[in-house]
């Protein structure tokens, strides 16, 4: 979503240079909730920031606050939505935010709201059933969201980073170009890893239409990422990538695009020979870098283009 709430202001007198687009806000504010169903507990943990923009000429070019909601009353914000609206979900939580910014104060014109959650795992214990409220953070992927609101329109942008995967088999890689500087062999049988950072915009139109089951929406999401990849045989990364997303695109309506960047992990055979041992294929030195990088996005047909290259530095 562009950010058309401005037109530049002029700039005060004697002075070329013109403001363009701006926001202000608070970033990375770190907030757990904590819902208490008697003796048994559950627990959403976020890392949000705020961005908002609008009439911001003045305190720009003058130093005047008139119309400037302090980034502390943004972040003390969040945790009293945390507390009055509850967090049913990162999407419906940033929602919550991102409107009551844009209807609440005349001078805000946009709001866009990340969101990092990070998973919690139950640890089960010999305790009785209705008694459970012991956790164990949990070693998977990160889920992200972007909320943004205009006062007329929404775009909603699901995501997850750190996802790490790895087929050990049913990977090639052949017939690239080659030049004087190619050393890399060709080889039918590799290993394929990556770590999958996505995000993905809903095609939800707003308010006229039943928002999506959030939740669900991401669990069944990350279900065909992982099923595509453990399913396609592979003669490039660029084909997985393109089989995640067209997965995602096929399966689920509510997706109108997806975009991945994907570092291509190495697993490079180690020369077992001065051991006088083989390595037929069992042996691998992991080299975190430097790693090749692969970026594309995945559309339905007839859909625009609208995640920024940079959203998945998120």
């Amino acid at each position: 979503m562009t950010d058309t709430s401005r037109t530049p202001a002029a700039a005060p007198a004697g002075r070329p240079a013109l403001l363009g687009q701006n926001q202000y806000g608070k970033s990375e504010n770190r907030v757990v909730r904590i819902t208490r169903d008697g003796g048994v507990h559950h627990i959403r943990d976020l890392n949000v920031s705020v961005a908002l923009s609008g009439d911001m000429d003045d305190v720009h070019y003058s130093g005047s606050n008139a119309s400037v909601l302090t980034t502390d009353t943004t972040k003390n914000t969040v945790f009293a939505f945390a507390k009055k609206h509850g967090i049913d979900s990162p999407e419906q939580f940033g929602m919550a935010l991102a409107r009551h910014f844009v209807t609440s104060q005349e001078s805000i014109h946009r709001a866009r709201i990340r969101i990092e959650e990070y998973a919690w795992d139950r640890i089960e214990s010999s305790a009785a059933d209705d008694v459970r409220h012991s956790f164990v953070r949990a070693g998977r992927e990160t889920r992200t969201a972007q909320v943004t609101f205009d006062g007329a329109g929404w775009e909603i942008v699901g995501g997850l980073r750190d996802l790490v995967v790895l087929n050990s088999t049913d990977s090639e890689f052949w017939g690239y170009v080659k030049d004087p500087y190619t050393t890399l062999p060709e080889t039918r049988d590799r290993v394929l890893a990556t770590e999958v950072t996505a995000c993905w915009r809903y095609g939800w139109p707003g308010a006229a239409v039943g928002e999506p089951d959030w939740e669900e929406s991401y669990r069944l999401v990350r279900g065909h990422l992982l099923a595509a990849f453990a399913d396609t045989y592979s003669l490039s990364l660029q084909q997985t990538l393109y089989e995640m997303g067209a997965r995602v695109v096929d399966a689920r309506p509510e997706v109108d695009e997806i975009r991945f960047s994907l570092p291509n992990k190495h697993h490079f055979l180690v020369d077992l020979e001065p051991f006088g041992l083989e390595n037929d294929n069992e042996v691998y030195l992991a080299a975190d870098r430097p790693y090749g990088l692969i970026e594309a996005t995945v559309l339905r047909e007839g859909a625009d283009a609208r995640i920024p290259v940079d959203m998945t530095n998120l």
